[in-house]
């Protein structure tokens, strides 16, 4: 009896918490992390705790650095960790299939760069394609006891107007990002050092924009975060931005 008093009792904190973010917050950022590599993902929460930051995941079960994967079982208690800390989560497929055109049959031509089929296309009926997005989410209940929101990230951002109608025919809404929210951590270092994605993004970002990152980038030898990460938070709140998840955007957070 106690523990379920105390577990409704950090619940209710957890809400009040959200309620008071989005009453109070004038000029909302909403930063998203997708998966990757996984190898500064130990940095990346030390940085969010610190500055007591909310941020959307969105879940694919992508090779890591350590030689297992994203979503498996070494992984779930960091994945436990930040559900209970109060971010928010969606789907970026199973096996990171980006899409690459659609079919005359109505199914889509996709390219995973994870799993058996790794940089092989393959053909996706709509009801596979649906299933490639639910399994995050059944692997994400089973690690952590909490439901995604119905939200995905398409890899790449890839998609078209049927693949999106497929989607959200089975409860799935894609989210992009904004053009400033592009923080370039994907880009080759030599190209585009830490310090001018950094000025870049603090100079661009404006109310309500949404922001991507990665949770490490193989190609990237200079890493983003956390040289990044931090002063660009910081940066932000100077200027009177502040952090929320995308259960508080205005549109999509409707969704649920």
């Amino acid at each position: 009896m106690r523990r379920a008093a105390s577990l409704l009792l950090l619940v209710a904190g957890l809400a009040a918490s959200t309620l008071g973010l989005a009453a109070g917050c004038g000029k909302p950022l909403y930063l998203t992390f997708d998966t990757g590599h996984m190898g500064i993902a130990p940095l990346v929460a030390e940085v969010l705790g610190r500055e007591q930051v909310h941020v959307t995941f969105f879940l694919a079960n992508e090779r890591t650095q350590d030689g297992g994967w994203s979503l498996d079982d070494h992984w779930a208690p960091w994945w436990r960790a930040r559900a209970a800390e109060g971010h928010a989560f969606g789907s970026h497929t199973w096996d990171h299939d980006t899409w690459l055109a659609d079919r005359p049959d109505g199914r889509f031509l996709l390219r995973p760069s994870m799993g058996p089929g790794a940089g092989k296309a393959r053909q996706m009926t709509a009801a596979a394609y649906c299933a490639e997005l639910q399994r995050p989410a059944d692997r994400f209940r089973a690690m952590t006891g909490q439901a995604m929101l119905p939200l995905f990230r398409a890899p790449g951002g890839k998609t078209s107007p049927a693949l999106l109608q497929a989607a959200k025919a089975c409860g799935w809404t894609h989210v992009g990002w904004s053009p400033a929210g592009f923080l370039g951590d994907e880009l080759p270092s030599d190209r585009y050092p830490n310090a001018q994605l950094l000025q870049r993004a603090l100079d661009g970002i404006r109310s309500g924009d949404i922001l991507v990152a990665h949770l490490g980038i193989w190609s990237r030898q200079d890493p983003w975060a956390p040289a990044v990460l931090e002063p660009l938070i910081k940066g932000l709140k100077a200027r009177g931005f502040c952090f929320a998840t995308l259960r508080e955007h205005p549109t999509l957070g409707a969704a649920r």
